[in-house]
């Protein structure tokens, strides 16, 4: 693979070492672990490894393994921060359309297979390109610190 140097990404990688459960955020702050809203019982937060600019992650406060693992309340309160994070990035991104999805288990692709979260990634024709199929390099055309800034500034959240 060829090397598309992004010296800015660096602090990611330093982020990356965090021991323990991403999504286990009691106590940390908002801003520096890129959380755009909280509700009674879940959050969103940025994915600091995006499949696309605007990539969301929706979880549940609780640690929980998959969706058997939360009462009614969490399930719908999990939905609607979802469905109200792609309200969010629908009026801030103008994407022409979604992925949203939910990996359970090691052999389904969840990098953290033992807490839940969904994947609201925004998608846009032609957002797919020669990049990724030639270099196997797949380009984020936005940091993540003004992509932050872009959902926060003026947002009506939950």
């Amino acid at each position: 693979m060829d090397k598309l140097w992004a010296p800015w990404r660096s602090i990611f990688i330093k982020i990356r070492k965090i021991k323990g459960c991403i999504f286990c955020i009691k106590g940390k702050a908002d801003k520096n672990l890129f959380i755009i809203a909280r509700s009674r019982h879940s959050f969103a937060m940025l994915n600091i490894y995006p499949y696309n600019n605007g990539h969301i992650m929706v979880s549940p406060f609780r640690h929980v393994k998959d969706l058997k693992g939360l009462n009614d309340v969490e399930l719908m309160d999990i939905i609607k921060l979802t469905r109200d994070m792609q309200v969010l990035l629908e009026k801030k991104l103008k994407p022409h359309g979604f992925n949203i999805g939910i990996n359970t288990g090691k052999a389904a692709g969840a990098g953290y297979e033992d807490h839940l979260h969904v994947h609201i990634v925004p998608r846009w024709k032609g957002d797919s390109n020669f990049m990724p199929v030639v270099a196997d390099t797949k380009v984020v055309p936005e940091s993540l610190k003004e992509l932050y800034k872009t959902l926060t500034m003026g947002a009506r959240l939950p």
